[in-house]
């Protein structure tokens, strides 16, 4: 990040702080997303407004933990992403922390998902909540693991009964985010999960005994049943789900969400590989890449990819760093930067440069 930047977001962070301590937030006048017309994006309701996302995943292992322990922390830091032209953010609020038993909500696990939705809304950023998250392999819960398909299938119904009755009321909620990456089906020795990184799983398998079904069968029916469980509480905001780069696994999926949201991390020297991967999640349905990062390529590739793909997707979300984008400036002007501090700082410059053209605005 240069220091003219720098400079340009710490000013944007200081106007955001003055605006929310003066009661200027953005929570009285915060409108609803809905799908265009054209199913071709998404309008504010009731403006009419073009809506382009343009976010992060945040905190993806920790938000509960975090705002527990640190309240102040998850304000700044929605703060510092408004400040660089954040409109989304993706939470992924672990399970373990929304259910104490089957059948039976943590009622203090959802009063920190209010706050978590009030902090949204005083910072004028939409919510992408992910649901059914077990990441963290140490906090499992036993007795879910334990269970059968059906009654597996049933304590994540009413984990999605329990968030759409809290959230429903709330403008700050983008779209329910049914599961992250899953997998139709799989053999019992596999387990229900998959797509380990260190200490975490990142995938869930819905079926371990499809018997005659197929993957679509099950997609099918998972989605099917995990969608009428929110519309019982919230017939308002949006349904999708976390997507891996493997189209033909969710198109059957896709029929009962209001948008489709792949996961694409583009390659070095192989963007228009990824361009075309993309196209073949164009359903009828608005598209946003709900994962991107240049994880696999450099900024110049992710840049290309990014505004290559205006053409087919209507978001995008990266992931903020968890150091502060200043302090990740501050590693860089003194020399300290390791390579990891390096590629985040990459993204939020990159972020802060592209957003507007990704969103139709004026280059800053």
């Amino acid at each position: 990040m240069t220091l003219r930047s720098s400079l340009r977001l710490v000013h944007s962070l200081i106007l955001f702080v003055l605006a929310f301590l003066t009661g200027e937030a953005y929570a009285s006048g915060m409108e609803t997303v809905k799908t265009a017309p054209d199913k071709k994006g998404f309008v504010l309701h009731p403006s009419g407004d073009r809506y382009i996302p343009w976010g992060h995943n945040y905190a993806s292992v920790d938000i509960m933990e975090r705002l527990a322990n640190d309240p102040a922390r998850v304000e700044r830091e929605f703060g510092e992403m408004k400040a660089a032209g954040t409109n989304v953010a993706r939470i992924h609020p672990e399970m373990s922390r929304i259910l104490l038993g089957p059948g039976t909500a943590d009622q203090h696990a959802l009063e920190q998902l209010g706050k978590i939705l009030k902090i949204a809304e005083n910072s004028g950023i939409h919510l992408k909540i992910t649901g059914l998250a077990c990441y963290k392999i140490k906090d499992r819960m036993a007795w879910y693991d334990s269970m059968d398909e059906q009654d597996r299938w049933k304590t994540q119904a009413f984990f999605w009964e329990t968030i759409a009755r809290t959230c429903a009321e709330s403008p700050a909620v983008f779209a329910y985010d049914l599961v992250n990456e899953p997998a139709a089906v799989g053999k019992g020795a596999d387990g229900w999960y998959t797509g380990r990184m260190g200490d975490v799983e990142f995938c869930q398998r819905l079926s371990l005994n499809p018997g005659t079904r197929n993957g679509d069968d099950v997609f099918r029916e998972w989605t099917k049943r995990m969608v009428a469980a929110i519309r019982t509480h919230d017939q308002t905001h949006l349904i999708t789900m976390g997507m891996l780069p493997f189209p033909g696994a969710y198109k059957v999926a896709a029929e009962q969400l209001d948008f489709v949201s792949p996961h694409l991390y583009p390659k070095a020297g192989k963007v228009d590989d990824e361009i075309k991967l993309l196209k073949q999640f164009a359903w009828g349905k608005p598209i946003v890449i709900g994962e991107t990062f240049p994880l696999n390529c450099g900024a110049d590739d992710e840049r290309e990819f990014l505004l290559k793909s205006r053409d087919f997707a209507h978001g995008w979300m990266g992931h903020w760093p968890d150091e502060p984008p200043a302090k990740l400036a501050e590693l860089k002007e003194t020399g300290k930067a390791t390579i990891p501090n390096a590629i985040w700082l990459s993204w939020v410059e990159l972020f802060q440069e592209i957003g507007p053209l990704m969103t139709g605005g004026k280059p800053r």
